[in-house]
């Protein structure tokens, strides 16, 4: 006799190859796999942003064609995932359901409830590991609390994980005769204006990208990442990977697996192949803070920043939102964001203090915005970085370290491609200017092509002023923290 059918519940892990519950799924039912993905509708989930729908599209069709030619079918459905599931399993007579786990109260809250259920029916659930190095509650510090320090983290991780072998890639898949959704039914393109056409030029979505994308890292820009993945003027400075994390296309142990193995053949460099690793474990950090504090997308994590008295200007969003601030490394981060769907990390910290300290705009109005408008927007990664640069998270820059926008941009867009690609209203003003082109003359305006405040705005606040500023409104902060 065949084995009772099992269903795969994919959710951030929209990969065949290393998938933990898949495998786990395949050796209980061989190719009776159920293979499901719903688009949950439960209000505590926080929606997806116009990008990351993008993405799932994409991402949703290649799995969807790599299961067909398994000779099965990915199963589409909308709705309560308790529901949902209970509807698939009454139907096709499915005897266990496996999963990868996640780390949002939200949704463990909605694990846990569906797992009870499914238990208390004798029906077989059990939950995986596969989106994290190392899961949030495993690695401790000597008083058995969590990190709150991204060093000493990594010295844990670097001394206690040990990378699980590959997990087994299905070889043949049934199609489960039930009803599905059609995946352009969703419209999960953006729309009242589809941004997202210039993204097609940039990304390939889905496993197969993700696997080439590390390929092409890995033979050869890994081995500059220590000096290089801070230029944004450079294409391959950095692995440009963390879409195809946040969706799960690929997962960390199998960047951990492929980089240590070119280590050891000595095929990449061990200092800067440690340093690539280690920006993996950064966003596995991020993931211990949310798992510990799951309001993080929406509460300082400390406390005392609810006394800051942050500037509610809706002018002055939409400038930085558009990208006409008047500082060019400001605003070239910005357009590419919206072109692209992504940003340079180094201008994603430099946006965010311009953001919060230059302009006093409260971090969650820029969290949302990345929200929306990142292909990698994470639960975790997202709401850790901001309060980070914020100076309110863990481990965080103090909120006295403000980015100087014109030396930044003069630092690290070394040859000026970055702005020059993203502004090009400035492209034909010498390098001098480029990051302050208001310290230029009228004749070198002149030649440029330049028109300050008509083709290329004026700056929204002079940087000295918003510096002062934002330290002031520091002072006030402690002020109201000790008069509290």
């Amino acid at each position: 006799m065949s084995p009772s059918p099992a269903i795969m519940w994919f959710r951030r892990d929209l990969r065949l190859s290393d998938n933990p519950a898949l495998a786990a799924a395949i050796s209980t039912a061989g190719s009776r796999v159920i293979c499901v993905y719903i688009r949950e509708t439960n209000d505590s989930l926080r929606e997806m942003g116009g990008a990351s729908k993008w993405w799932l599209d994409k991402s949703l069709r290649s799995l969807s064609a790599d299961i067909a030619a398994l000779g099965g079918r990915l199963i589409l459905r909308t709705g309560d995932a308790n529901r949902e599931l209970k509807a698939i399993q009454d139907e096709t007579g499915a005897q266990a359901v496996f999963w990868n786990r996640r780390y949002d109260l939200a949704g463990r809250e909605i694990d846990a409830a569906i797992k009870s259920d499914f238990k208390a029916a004798d029906i077989s659930v059990e939950s995986f590991n596969g989106s994290v190095l190392t899961e949030p509650w495993t690695q401790s510090t000597g008083s058995g609390g969590y990190y709150k320090v991204y060093s000493p983290y990594w010295r844990a991780v670097q001394a206690n994980y040990e990378c699980p072998a590959p997990a087994e890639q299905p070889t043949d898949l049934d199609d489960p005769a039930i009803d599905s959704e059609a995946l352009g039914d969703w419209q999960l393109h953006p729309s009242r204006p589809d941004w997202s056409k210039g993204f097609d030029p940039v990304w390939t979505p889905g496993e197969h990208g993700a696997i080439e994308k590390l390929e092409s890292f890995l033979s050869g820009p890994v081995n500059d990442y220590g000096a290089d993945r801070n230029r944004p003027d450079l294409e391959d400075g950095t692995s440009a990977l963390s879409p195809h994390l946040a969706f799960g296309e690929m997962s960390p142990a199998q960047i951990w697996r492929a980089t240590t193995s070119r280590m050891a053949a000595g095929e990449v460099d061990e200092k800067n192949g440690r340093k690539f690793l280690s920006e993996v474990a950064w966003r596995d950090f991020s993931y211990v803070l949310l798992f510990h504090n799951p309001d993080l997308a929406t509460e300082n994590y400390k406390s005392d920043f609810d006394l800051m008295p942050w500037q509610d200007d809706d002018a002055l969003l939409k400038a930085w939102q558009t990208g006409r601030t008047g500082y060019p490394i400001v605003d070239a981060g910005m357009r590419q964001l919206w072109h692209t769907g992504w940003m340079h990390n180094r201008v994603r910290m430099i946006v965010a203090s311009f953001l919060t300290k230059h302009l006093l705009i409260h971090w969650r109005r820029g969290e949302d915005w990345f929200w929306d408008t990142l292909v990698d927007a994470d639960p975790a990664s997202n709401s850790a970085s901001w309060q980070w640069t914020a100076g309110s998270g863990a481990d965080a820059a103090p909120y006295f370290r403000i980015f100087n926008p014109i030396t930044q941009g003069d630092k690290f867009d070394e040859t000026g491609d970055y702005v020059r690609k993203w502004c090009p209203e400035l492209a034909r003003l010498p390098r001098k200017y480029l990051y302050q082109p208001w310290e230029a003359g009228p004749l070198i305006l002149r030649e440029a092509g330049i028109t300050l405040g008509k083709t290329y705005p004026k700056p929204i606040v002079d940087h000295k002023v918003g510096r002062e500023r934002a330290l002031a409104a520091y002072e006030t902060l402690k002020e109201r923290r000790d008069a509290a």
